[in-house]
C-alpha cells in the first residue's frame, strides 16, 4: 500500500513535499516507519527523519520556499571566493595585473579556461565556468569597427564644404558624381555571401578554397555614382585598379549617359576617397582628368572625402550596397554574369544601373614626371588645396 501510494504521487511532488510526505508516512506507520518509507521511496533517513521534524514545527517553512534560507549545496564559489578572482585573470590578463598569463595568447573557451583552473589546483566543470562568467556579467562578444584612428582637426570642415559644392552643383543643373572602387571579385565557382531562395536542400554548390582561377582572374568594379539623378554606372575591369582606369570609367561614363543627361554645361564636380587610385596625392590620377578634361572641355572640381571616411562616400550606401544585395548567395560565375547582376540592380526610389565590362590592359607603376605635372592648369582651392582642387581644360 505504502509504495502504491508513492508510485502515485512521486510525478507530482517537489523536494519539501516529498520529504514531509515521507515523514508524515513514517510517523503513521509507527515502530519501524522510517526503515519501511526508506525501502519502498528509496529516500536517505536523514531526509525522512528532517521531514518527519519539519511536519512537527509549529512554524512551518513558508509555502513558497523548498528549501529553508540557506540550505543546498553551496556554489564552488562560495566554498572557494578565489575561484573568481583565478577566473577574471585568465579571462582579462591585462586589466587584472597579469600579462604572463598562459592564456595571453590562446583561445579562451571554457573548456580551455576549466582546464587552466584545474591546474592551479581548482575542481571546476566547463559549464561551471560559463555559469559564473554570465555572473560575472560576461558574454561571448564579436569584435566591433568602432576605431577610427586619428581624425583630421578639418574633418568635418571638409563635409560642410563638400555638401555645400555638391548642393551648388545640383542647384544649377550641373553633374556632380560620387566614384570609388567596390571590392575586387574572385570569378569562378566562390562562395558568395548571402542567401537567395532555392529548393530545400539543394544550395548551390561551389568551391571549398577560394585559390584565384588563373583563366578567370579578378573583377575590378569602378563605379560612378550621379548624385542628382540617382543612376550609377559601372565599369568592370579585369585587370588593375589604377588611376588610369578610373578616369576612363569617368570617361566611358560621360560619354554613354553624362553628356546626354547634362547637355551643354560646361564643369563636372568629382567626390572621391583620398586614396585608392583615386586618391589625392596620386599624380597618374590627376594627369588622366587633365587629359580627360582636354578631351571634353570640361572643367573638372574635385574633392576628395578626407582620410579614413570613405564609409561615407555616397557611392558606398547608394550604390553599392544595393549590388551586393542583388547577387547576394550567387557564385559569380564569368565576368558576363557580373555585369548582367549588376545591370539589373534596381532599388524602389528609382536607382538604375549601367555596367560595362573593359578588357583594356592598365600597367601599374606609371611614372608622372615634374614636367608632365607642370602642364596641368590645377588650381587648388582656398580650403584644403590638398583635398580640393580645379583641373581646367588647356
Amino acid at each position: 500500500m505504502l509504495g502504491a501510494k508513492y508510485h502515485v504521487l512521486r510525478t507530482v511532488l517537489n523536494e519539501r513535499t516529498r520529504r514531509l510526505w515521507a515523514g508524515t508516512e513514517a510517523y503513521a506507520w509507527g515502530r519501524g516507519g522510517i526503515a519501511a518509507v526508506r525501502r519502498v521511496t528509496g529516500l536517505s533517513r536523514n531526509t525522512i527523519v528532517r521531514g518527519l521534524q519539519e511536519a512537527k514545527e509549529t512554524r512551518p517553512l513558508d509555502v513558497t520556499r523548498i528549501r529553508r534560507p540557506g540550505g543546498g549545496r553551496k556554489s564552488k564559489a562560495t566554498v572557494d571566493p578565489s575561484l573568481v578572482g583565478a577566473l577574471e585573470r585568465l579571462v582579462e590578463p591585462v586589466s587584472r595585473g597579469d600579462p604572463e598569463s598562459p592564456l595571453r595568447w590562446t583561445c579562451k573557451s571554457t573548456r580551455r579556461l576549466a582546464e587552466e583552473l584545474a591546474g592551479q589546483g581548482y575542481t571546476v566543470s566547463h559549464r561551471l565556468v560559463a555559469a559564473l562568467l554570465h555572473e560575472l556579467d560576461y558574454s561571448l562578444q564579436a569584435n566591433r569597427k568602432t576605431k577610427e584612428g586619428a581624425s583630421h582637426p578639418d574633418r568635418n570642415a571638409q563635409f560642410e564644404h563638400i555638401n555645400r559644392k555638391v548642393a551648388l552643383w545640383v542647384g544649377r543643373g550641373q553633374p556632380a558624381i560620387s566614384v570609388d572602387t567596390k571590392k575586387k571579385e574572385l570569378v569562378g565557382d566562390f562562395k558568395n555571401s548571402g542567401r537567395e531562395w532555392r529548393p530545400r536542400g539543394d544550395p548551390e554548390k561551389v568551391r571549398v578554397h577560394d585559390f584565384p582561377d588563373k583563366k578567370l582572374g579578378k573583377a575590378i568594379p569602378y563605379g560612378v555614382y550621379d548624385l542628382a539623378r540617382n543612376a550609377g554606372w559601372v565599369s568592370v575591369g579585369v585587370d588593375h585598379d589604377t588611376a588610369a582606369f578610373a578616369v576612363n570609367s569617368i570617361r566611358r561614363w560621360w560619354r554613354a549617359t553624362g553628356r546626354a543627361a547634362y547637355p551643354g554645361v560646361r564643369s563636372l564636380l568629382v567626390v572621391a576617397d583620398s586614396g585608392g587610385s583615386n586618391g589625392s596625392r596620386v599624380r597618374l590620377w590627376k594627369w588622366q582628368l587633365h587629359k580627360f578634361a582636354g578631351e571634353t572641355g570640361l572643367t573638372i572640381h574635385v574633392c576628395h572625402l578626407p582620410p579614413g571616411t570613405s564609409k561615407w562616400n555616397k557611392i558606398e550606401h547608394r550604390l553599392f550596397s544595393f549590388i551586393s544585395q542583388s547577387w547576394r548567395g550567387r557564385p559569380l560565375l564569368t565576368h558576363a554574369t557580373i555585369v548582367n547582376l549588376i545591370s539589373h540592380t534596381r532599388t524602389s526610389t528609382g536607382l538604375k544601373v549601367r555596367c560595362v565590362l573593359d578588357t583594356k590592359h592598365y600597367p601599374q607603376k606609371v611614372t608622372i614626371s615634374d614636367e608632365q605635372m607642370a602642364c596641368i592648369r590645377l588650381v587648388p582651392d582656398a580650403f584644403h588645396g590638398n583635398w580640393n582642387y580645379t583641373i581646367r581644360p588647356t
